[in-house]
């Protein structure tokens, strides 16, 4: 049974949360609570706040690899494996909230969702989120994988993936595991392969976004870009 004074603790924080919502709880006690799922039997309260002086912001603490997380005294793979589900279980519950909303409309939960899903990757992947001819969102995939270093983007591959989910348009988006969200060169070669390749088959590709260490991530579209390739193109035909 757990220690009386760690029972009373808890249901404190379990009552100021069904009372006063999330908002009114500290990142140590949501991280507390949080623990409680892997050792419900064992203080927690410590291990929290270790945690979060390790890792400094609740949000590296979901991103830390199990190994990083057991590093901290009272960290055992229950409790890693209990954060590590949490995590994996918001990203597909923000990817799945996204499927049929109008991208347009809803930009700026794509962001959170792809910040969310990339931001901690340690490689490159290249995501696409596959729009009908009313920009409603069909799916999102990470259709190729990097290096730290670069990434191999196959057009034709992307095309195939566009038709089999008869999409009308995309965004695509990939991480920079450095947290410079800044385009490189590289990046805007390609975002003009790609609009290259789509435009041949009357397929829209809206925008690339950049996901970096910083909360927005960089989107070509904000910054006059895929304006500016749609002006080639079309000068060019």
């Amino acid at each position: 049974m757990p220690e009386p004074n760690n029972h009373g603790h808890r249901q404190r924080l379990r009552d100021k949360y069904h009372d006063k919502g999330i908002a009114a709880l500290t990142d140590d006690e949501v991280l507390e609570l949080l623990l409680t799922l892997g050792t419900p039997r064992m203080g927690c309260k410590e291990t929290a706040r270790a945690l979060l002086k390790e890792c400094g912001s609740l949000a590296e603490v979901l991103e830390a690899s199990p190994d990083r997380l057991q590093q901290v005294r009272g960290m055992g793979p229950q409790n890693s494996f209990a954060l590590g589900f949490i995590h994996d279980l918001s990203r597909r519950f923000l990817s799945q909230r996204l499927i049929s909303r109008n991208y347009l409309r809803s930009s700026r939960e794509v962001a959170d969702y792809l910040n969310h899903a990339l931001r901690h990757l340690s490689k490159e992947v290249f995501k696409v989120i596959y729009l009908d001819s009313a920009f409603a969102i069909i799916d999102t995939e990470i259709l190729f994988e990097g290096t730290l270093a670069s990434n191999t983007i196959y057009p034709r591959e992307l095309i195939k993936a566009i038709l089999n989910r008869n999409a009308a348009a995309l965004v695509i988006a990939h991480n920079h595991p450095s947290g410079n969200c800044q385009p490189s060169d590289a990046d805007q070669a390609l975002t003009r392969t790609l609009y290259q390749a789509c435009a041949l088959l009357d397929i829209r590709l809206l925008d690339h976004l950049i996901i970096g260490s910083n909360s927005k991530p960089y989107s070509f579209a904000d910054h006059g870009l895929m304006t500016e390739i749609e002006q080639e193109w079309q000068a060019n035909r």
